[in-house]
């Protein structure tokens, strides 16, 4: 863009030393558009120079009026007239080439015209209140959304800054990011000029940020020329390698993918399905990273077959035909039709075994599908169109169907970022995660996720900064720690403290992978410091554990009363299992004339039995207290187990003993052992600690396996 735009009577491009656009005094465009005009030609003729662009465009939109295109390149040209790129050609060459590789990918017009007057805002005196006037409100929005910054304003930053202005652009209007990829690739393909240095820095900022944005968007007709370009410049040795590569194996007598791709033909025309077969070669980085992964390549690994139908159905069809008459491998099946990938590719995958083990992978899709996966975003046309007459739309709202998830939650965690460099790294990290899951709610809405996010990722996801207050997760039902990893399709639920003042754990940056969590969680704790003691450990998530209270035994005092058929005898209630009313039970004769009473369910009991011990007939007598040992389980947090005892208390029990085991996991186990008046009342107490914000089981103490003979 700006870079590249030079005044032939000066050495080089002069920095400004104030702000230009403040200076920039008004034109008048008709004058301009008049002088550009070559010769005495017609007015609604259209320039020789974008006849290349008219054709491929109209290749796409045969109806398509070409008036504005013929307007913004007689204004681009007229304005830019003098600059020359630092490649020596005149800079109109720029926005030409930049406007026909959107025209080739099928943009429609706005997005052409907006192309052809990207530059004329940032490096001309054509001001934004102009290109609106002349062209409207969309056209003078795309540009804005395209101009990058003055660094005299923002020094440093601006770069970052640009990125920012332009992502929060894209999220109104996807055309703009369309325009900004066209013209890195157009200026990645011209690098050559520029120092290495800078050749170096421009391919890096295209490798963490242009090119995920590409793959994003879906648009991998550029994604995958950005790929090899920015290969050659910062793996120069491995290009050549692949390059030699490449061309040794177009020099084979042999062709393995020509062969099997007329053994299709063969098969699909026999099936009498309609279709085209072409052959795929893979670009530079596609042939590196299988080399990478296979050592030595075979003629196989060049290429992909990829096989257009008409229909959707046919897709299906084909796939059944190559299953049943060549050697499918299963294991390479994907169906991108039915689930589409998060950039809206659809395409259905396999591949077939040939006789001397090369593996030939296939593509199927219909000519639509094909489009849209070669041009992404740029391929649905104007997204703003207006509705259908059985749509409709509230006021002026757009519905951008092109704004994806990824998008919205970039958008989301931008606006926090505290400055440029937090964003720009940020930015970076995000991008760096190429692959996307859904989780759904339990009321069956849906969140988007990067690959490897966790539960926490979800709470911020779902509830911002208010996810400070969850307290654990159910992962398809079953209980989960904050730091599971969420799978595709998985069912969450978010478990919520009602305490305000709940706080994260420093712990969750470690299972924290959105900018969106990562953010907010940091941000809490910048403003909320721990002492520095405790800088470098977890934060609390429960009370210190008290010590245990009196000698935690079962026996007879306050036990509820078991009335035995053995006159003078004590009755003990056992410990591995507990007994309380009404519980079914049975008792056996022990040392020094005892008997222990068990629930009948009680593994225990059958180890009395088979070491000989006599069993006794027990009731229970007319005293309803009882003595019981509870196990709750529950998520840490500030101030639990003030409020666990506080609602057992409640309940009429008396905590005779408690431990609490120190946190595992943001996990917690209590052991209490109560006294309470009434047996029956054992159900409302456990409801009522199960009630507690963050508890999340409560269970009677668990028969013992293999429990010990008195």
């Amino acid at each position: 863009m700006s870079a590249e735009a030079t005044n032939p009577a000066s050495p080089g491009p002069v920095a400004p030393t104030v702000p230009r656009r403040k200076a920039r005094p008004r034109i008048d465009l008709r004058r301009l558009g008049r002088a550009a005009l070559l010769g005495p030609a017609a007015r609604d003729r259209l320039p020789d120079a974008i006849g290349h662009v008219a054709e491929a465009h109209r290749a796409h939109y045969p109806e398509a009026d070409l008036e504005a295109l013929r307007r913004a390149y007689v204004l681009a040209e007229s304005s830019h007239r003098g600059q020359m790129r630092k490649s020596g050609e005149p800079y109109i060459t720029h926005p030409l080439a930049v406007t026909l590789i959107l025209a080739e990918l099928g943009a429609e017009t706005t997005t052409l015209t907006a192309s052809l007057l990207h530059d004329t805002v940032e490096d001309t005196d054509v001001t934004l209140d102009q290109v609106g006037e002349e062209f409207g409100a969309e056209v003078r929005y795309i540009v804005d959304g395209v101009t990058k910054l003055e660094k005299v304003d923002y020094g440093a930053a601006a770069e970052p800054e640009t990125f920012r202005k332009m992502l929060v652009a894209t999220g109104n209007d996807v055309r703009v990011m369309s325009i900004k990829l066209a013209d890195r690739l157009h200026n990645m393909r011209t690098l050559g000029v520029m120092r290495p240095e800078k050749q170096a820095r421009i391919a890096k900022v295209t490798r963490d940020v242009l090119i995920p944005l590409a793959e994003r968007l879906g648009v991998q007709a550029l994604k995958t020329e950005l790929e090899d370009l920015v290969f050659a410049i910062l793996l120069p040795e491995e290009y050549k390698h692949t390059r030699e590569l490449i061309v040794d194996n177009s020099a084979r007598a042999d062709d393995p993918l020509a062969e099997v791709a007329d053994e299709v033909r063969g098969v699909l025309r026999d099936a009498d399905i309609q279709a085209e077969v072409l052959i795929r070669p893979r670009h530079f980085v596609s042939v590196h990273r299988v080399a990478r992964k296979r050592g030595r390549l075979r003629g196989s690994d060049f290429g992909r077959l990829l096989v257009l139908v008409n229909e959707d159905a046919d897709c299906y069809g084909v796939l059944g035909e190559l299953h049943t008459c060549l050697k499918p491998v299963v294991s390479e099946f994907k169906d991108f039709i039915a689930v589409p990938k998060y950039n809206l590719y659809q395409s259905l995958h396999t591949a077939v075994a040939r006789a001397d083990g090369q593996v030939v992978e296939v593509l199927i899709r219909t000519h639509q599908m094909h489009k849209v996966a070669e041009a992404g975003v740029i391929a649905l046309g104007n997204p703003y169109a207006p509705p259908a007459e059985d749509q409709t739309a509230t006021d002026d709202e757009r519905v951008d169907p092109t704004r994806p998830g990824w998008l919205s939650r970039l958008l989301d965690w931008q606006e926090a970022a505290p400055d440029p460099d937090t964003f720009w790294s940020t930015l970076r990290e995000d991008l760096a995660q190429d692959r996307e899951i859904t989780v759904y709610r339990p009321d069956g809405g849906r969140l988007g996720l990067p690959a490897g996010a966790t539960c926490v990722d979800a709470a911020y996801a779902q509830y911002g900064e208010d996810a400070h207050a969850c307290i654990g997760a159910r992962v398809n039902g079953r209980l989960a720690t904050l730091s599971t990893v969420l799978k595709d399709g998985d069912t969450v639920q978010l478990l919520m403290g009602q305490d305000p003042a709940s706080e994260p754990s420093r712990e969750w940056l470690e299972h924290a992978h959105t900018p969106a969590a990562r953010i907010a969680i940091q941000r809490w704790l910048s403003t909320h410091p721990a002492p520095a003691a405790a800088q470098d450990a977890p934060a609390p998530q429960t009370e210190a554990p008290p010590r245990p209270v009196g000698d935690g035994s079962l026996g007879p005092s306050g036990a509820a009363n078991a009335v035995v058929d053995q006159p003078g005898a004590t009755v003990r209630l056992a410990g591995c299992c507990t007994p309380v009313p009404p519980d079914e039970i049975t008792g056996f004769s022990v040392r020094g004339g005892v008997v222990t009473v068990h629930r009948l369910e009680c593994p225990g009991v059958e180890r009395m039995k088979s070491a000989g011990r006599a069993e006794v007939g027990v009731s229970w007598g007319d005293t309803t207290a009882c003595r019981v040992t509870l196990f709750a389980e529950s998520f840490g947090r500030p101030h639990l187990l003030a409020d666990l005892t506080e609602a057992m208390a409640h309940e009429g029990a008396e905590i005779i003993s408690a431990t609490v085991e120190p946190p595992s996991r943001q996990r917690v186990r209590h052991t209490y052992t109560v006294q309470i008046p009434d047996a029956a009342a054992l159900p409302a107490l456990m409801r009522a600690m199960r009630d507690v914000p963050g508890v999340y089981d409560v269970s009677r103490a668990q028969p013992q396996l293999h429990p010990p003979v008195d």
